[in-house]
């Protein structure tokens, strides 16, 4: 397990989610993507957990560090918006983002947070 590293991607329109990856090969494949070596997998997935985190201080929810990949194409129930998310946080795991799991689909990892 690493030293826990942040990231933020954007979402349209100009959203910003930053999260924490912990796992030395996921920390490893964002900064690829980052620098233009990864083209494919370069959306962010993870399952959401409720509560506030000082990382992301914007949103009432978080990925859950362990459960965060990058993906080229998901199923669109998985797909939504952060402040859609925001605003129905009482609707997710049922029909809206089952299992907790969000993929947005426009998500573009934009930096490395260097102050969490």
């Amino acid at each position: 397990m690493a030293d826990p590293r942040y990231f933020s991607f954007m979402q349209r329109p100009k959203q910003e989610f930053t999260f924490e990856l912990t796992d030395d090969e996921r920390i490893t494949k964002a900064r690829r993507i980052l620098c233009g070596e990864e083209e494919h997998e370069t959306h962010v997935m993870g399952r959401i957990k409720i509560g506030k985190q000082p990382y992301n201080p914007n949103w009432t929810y978080y990925l859950d560090p362990g459960s965060i990949n990058f993906f080229q194409m998901a199923i669109k129930v998985c797909d939504s918006n952060m402040e859609y998310i925001e605003n129905h946080l009482d609707e997710v795991n049922g029909p809206f983002l089952p299992g907790f799991y969000w993929c947005p689909w426009d998500s573009e990892l934009v930096r490395e947070v260097s102050d969490s």
